[in-house]
């Protein structure tokens, strides 16, 4: 690390130490149960339990809302299902699945996997709900922008609180504290992280520390690339990041997966042996960081940095869709976490596990001793290494694909809180954005274990906070199914013969 690396870092440790001695409370059990992991599993199973488990019954009701069956080219709102879906999508598949998989099979052990998956399962219907009301409560401006999401459905939900005067002052004082956790995430997790673990994937296979970017002022100039490139999407707002999401996303999903599968069909003999161990991992009394409740833990705490739910990032994006019923977007975000989290993780854990580089080996020494883990997405790419020499290239690829879609939709989510608290105005709009693109050029001068750090921090602050609104708003959402459901099963809601194109509303396949 040179100068301008340390001198950053120094400044920056000590917030991230504070965030997350406040954040990441812990019971007494194992090696620690942070208070907001179990905040997160008891969300996602009281509403699987309270919906009927709609992560599973209406998974082919959601495919044919997101090819536009059920929607009408009038609807108000700013894209379509498939654009908010790809645009929420970006912004959780992102570098949470190559780098925070990798840290977590690291930490966790191969069990942290296992419950990687079912942290993404549960959570399914967990972004269902806020989701759905990430529509309902959204407020469609003069110029057809929308504002929706949580800064909208939590005031709803805390209004419930009551007219008095301290009722007010809670309700005022949580959204106020919600939108700062989700604008200081957006930052942290959403921009710097990525960020960082670009550059973090060019330094590796230019040379190492060693190599082209060894000096700050190469550092600054990458940074300052990236951040010129987030630069000219953002200016356009939702439409732009939607266009460029909705063609970006299935294909940078598409060649991510089909890389993995290569590295995991080349080694086909060794995934019985992987997938046991992953079981044997999840369950087993001794383990890298607890044994199982370790596992537990770390699994489900990377999952939640992946897939977000319970956040109240996603509904941001998904608030935009073009449609009159909030549910059937409801109904389109569960597909979200089973791409981030049951696929594309499951596909990156078993690439690393079965490649077993001798980074992932060294980086679970050093963390069982009491060290930190080597950067996830160095592990991910020396297991693409194990296969071909170039393949981490390839990985390069899918790297800035990932990190940019998730830079550029976070902007989106971030300029939402920033005009939560700073009003709408050409003028603090335009404050935001170059606030934002400096924490992009930051990003790449930070450690990666400063940037986790915080990032974490601000993800479950948000989480506190939003799924106590989803659970004041359940009644709202069970009558917002019940009227959908009832509707398609009596003929008055009946499927479209021509749906309306993926990509541009209005128009016919």
């Amino acid at each position: 690390m040179t100068g301008i690396e340390d001198f950053v870092n120094e400044r920056f440790t000590p917030i991230t130490e504070v965030a997350q001695s406040i954040i990441f409370f812990t019971l007494p059990f194992g090696p620690g149960l942070p208070l907001v992991v179990v905040w997160l599993i008891a969300a996602g199973l009281i509403f699987t339990v309270v919906f009927g488990v709609p992560q599973i019954r209406h998974i082919p009701l959601a495919l044919r809302i997101v090819r536009g069956k059920y929607t009408r080219g009038d609807e108000p709102g700013e894209v379509t299902h498939f654009q908010a879906l790809t645009s929420a999508v970006s912004g959780t598949v992102g570098l949470g699945n190559i780098a925070g998989v990798g840290v977590a099979v690291a930490a966790g052990g191969p069990g942290a996997t296992f419950w990687m998956v079912v942290a993404g399962l549960i959570s399914m219907c967990t972004k269902f709900v806020e989701c759905t009301l990430g529509v309902k409560y959204r407020e469609i401006h003069e110029d057809g922008s929308v504002t929706g999401g949580p800064f909208r459905y939590l005031r709803a939900a805390f209004a419930r609180f009551g007219d008095g005067v301290l009722a007010r002052g809670v309700s005022k004082f949580l959204v106020g504290f919600f939108a700062v956790a989700i604008l200081l995430f957006g930052m942290g997790g959403g921009n710097m992280f990525q960020a960082n673990q670009t550059f973090a994937q060019v330094r590796n296979v230019t040379g190492g520390e060693d190599g082209l970017f060894s000096s700050s002022f190469a550092t600054l100039l990458f940074g300052l690339g990236l951040a010129a490139l987030v630069g000219v999407v953002i200016i356009g707002g939702i439409k732009s990041i939607g266009a460029v999401t909705s063609r970006l996303v299935p294909a940078m999903a598409v060649f991510y997966v089909v890389s993995c599968l290569v590295v995991i069909a080349l080694n086909i003999g060794q995934v019985p042996e992987a997938v046991g161990s992953i079981f044997a991992g999840a369950f087993s009394p001794e383990g890298v960081t607890g044994g199982a409740l370790g596992a537990l833990i770390i699994g489900f705490q990377r999952a939640a940095f992946s897939n977000e739910a319970g956040v109240g990032s996603a509904p941001t994006a998904h608030s935009a869709v073009k449609t009159d019923r909030p549910v059937t977007e409801g109904f389109v975000a569960m597909l979200e976490p089973f791409v981030d989290t049951v696929l594309i993780c499951t596909m990156t854990a078993l690439t690393i596990i079965i490649a077993n580089p001798a980074s992932y080996v060294a980086s679970r020494e050093a963390v069982a001793g009491g060290g930190d883990a080597i950067d996830g997405v160095i592990i991910t790419s020396d297991a693409f290494a194990e296969v071909a020499g170039w393949f981490p290239y390839l990985l390069v690829v899918a790297v800035a694909l990932f990190a940019y879609s998730t830079l550029v939709t976070w902007s989106y989510y971030s300029l939402k809180a920033w005009t939560t608290l700073f009003g709408r105005s050409r003028t603090s709009e335009t404050i935001f954005k170059v606030a934002y693109l400096a924490f992009t050029v930051l990003g790449t001068l930070l450690t990666l274990g400063a940037v986790l750090d915080f990032a974490d921090a601000m993800l479950f602050a948000c989480a506190f906070v939003n799924i106590l609104g989803l659970y004041l708003l359940m009644p709202v959402v069970k009558q917002e199914v019940r009227s959908f459901l009832d509707d398609i099963k009596s003929g008055r809601m009946k499927e479209v013969e021509n749906p309306q194109s993926l990509l541009h509303p209005g128009e016919s396949h």
